[in-house]
Formats: structure tokens, C-alpha cells, sequence
């Protein structure tokens, strides 16, 4: 597999106030401890993988300290414009990341770095023998969504228009990680999230496939933004992620190839 395929990615992140205090010679923010830190922005999906990579990376580098901040993507590129300081920003769709591109917050270029599928997750089991996106519309069952601002939620309702389903009630969460939280603590019987979302939380919940028919492809983009202060830093952990070991990890918790 092409080491390019997770080019230009990735992700972890801070708020303002957690990547204030002293910075080095070259400007780079460190912590209280002394390290440089590296403030990534990026989709809630990516979180397993990234947080094995953080301490992964961790071992080769431990003068620097990668901190994730993750979030729909809707909401961190809302934080972005807002002022909100970081050094690697990654989306779970195109649109989204426009908007950083258009608000003049990236440099370099833009890259996809790692592709997605979706699935149906649903309680252990599946007691409402749910086969696919055509029982997500009956009347009896409670759905799960991301909100339509959200890319977890925009391309459930593409999968959903493919398969000619209406799209059913049931809430517009946040992002992708509450979807998962309300079928696995049984206040959903269903919810549409990413595939590799269901791989994190399998023993907990099960997965229904969806098909390539009705399916959608998801990519997702990545660039270094301007906001920050650690670019150099957000190069370092971008070239480990670039790696065979990054790479490992990102298959390994279920990433594909982006098409």
C-alpha cells in the first residue's frame, strides 16, 4: 500500500488556553514540562487511531507532546475561524475543510490522507433484526444521526437517498462518537456512523453492513494551518503518520485507501 495514501495528515489538538505559556527560541509553545507541543484539530472518528499514534510517536520524540483535540469537524473548523490556535487541521470531508481553505487559515496544500465507509451500528445482538437502511425508517425503532452540518451526518443521508429511505427522526448529534454512545448505552436502537466507529466498539454493540450500492465514499483531507505556532513540530508528527508504522496504525484501526 502507497505510504501517500495518509499524506499531508492528521490531527490533535488544544483549546487557546492550553497551548498558552512560554515558547522556545523558535516560537514553538511547550508545556510544563518542557516539551513542544503540537496542537492538532481533527474528526472525532479519527480518535483511536490518533491517540495510538500520539503515544506511539511519543517514544521516538519525547520532547514533543501531541495534543488531540477532536470534535466534528463542523464545529472545529467553527473554532478555527473563531480565533482558536492549532497547527494540523483534519477534516471528514471536503466541504468542511473548504471552509478552513477559504478562511484563509491553511498553507500548503491540501491532502487526503485516509478513506472510510459507513455502516448501521446497532445494540449487541441486533434484537430489531435490523438488515439494513430500509429498517431504519420503521415507526418503531429510535435512530440515531449526526446532524446534517456534520460529515458523519451529511453522508448518512446520502446513503439514505441511495437507498430511496426517508430520513427517519431520532436526533442530530454532534458528532459521530454520540451517535455511537446513545446505541451503546441502549438509548438508540440504531444510529449510522463510520465503519472503523463500529470496529472501536465491537463486543459492545454489533454492525450491519451497508452495501457499495448505497454506500458513500469518504475521504478525508488534512493541511497545516497558519493559527499556530509549532509548524515545524506538526511537520515532525505529519512525517511519523507519512511513516510504516503511522501507517500500520491507521489500518489497523480500519482506515482504507482513499478513492
Amino acid at each position: 500500500m502507497s505510504r501517500q495514501w495518509f499524506a499531508r495528515a492528521v490531527v490533535c489538538t488544544v483549546t487557546a488556553l492550553a497551548v498558552t505559556g512560554c515558547g522556545n527560541a523558535h516560537g514553538a509553545p511547550r508545556s510544563a514540562h518542557g516539551q513542544q507541543t503540537v496542537t492538532v484539530f481533527a474528526a472525532s472518528s479519527l480518535s483511536g487511531a490518533l491517540e495510538e499514534a500520539k503515544h506511539e510517536f511519543a517514544k521516538i520524540h519525547p520532547g514533543m507532546d501531541i495534543r488531540l483535540n477532536l470534535g466534528g469537524s463542523s464545529t472545529l473548523v467553527a473554532q478555527l475561524r473563531n480565533g482558536a490556535p492549532a497547527d494540523l487541521f483534519a477534516s471528514a470531508d471536503e466541504p468542511t475543510m473548504d471552509k478552513a481553505v477559504q478562511a484563509g487559515l491553511t498553507e500548503g496544500s491540501v491532502q487526503h490522507f485516509a478513506g472510510n465507509k459507513l455502516s448501521i451500528l446497532v445494540q449487541t445482538g441486533n434484537p430489531q433484526k435490523i438488515s439494513g437502511l430500509a429498517d431504519l425508517n420503521r415507526a418503531d425503532l429510535t435512530v440515531s444521526l449526526c446532524g446534517p452540518q456534520v460529515p458523519a451526518g451529511r453522508y448518512a443521508r446520502q446513503a439514505l437517498e441511495r437507498a430511496k429511505v426517508p430520513v427517519p427522526g431520532g436526533g442530530e448529534e454532534l458528532d459521530v462518537k454520540q451517535v455511537v454512545s446513545r446505541v451503546t448505552l441502549g438509548e438508540a436502537d440504531a444510529g449510522v456512523v463510520y465503519a472503523t466507529d463500529a470496529k472501536s466498539v465491537a463486543g459492545k454493540a454489533d454492525e450491519v453492513d451497508i452495501p457499495a450500492a448505497h454506500n458513500v465514499v469518504v475521504r478525508y483531507p488534512a493541511s497545516v494551518l497558519n493559527t499556530g505556532e509549532n509548524p515545524a513540530g506538526a511537520q515532525t508528527f505529519l512525517d511519523y503518520l507519512l511513516s510504516t508504522e503511522g501507517e500500520k496504525i491507521l489500518k489497523k484501526h480500519g482506515f482504507q485507501e482513499p478513492r
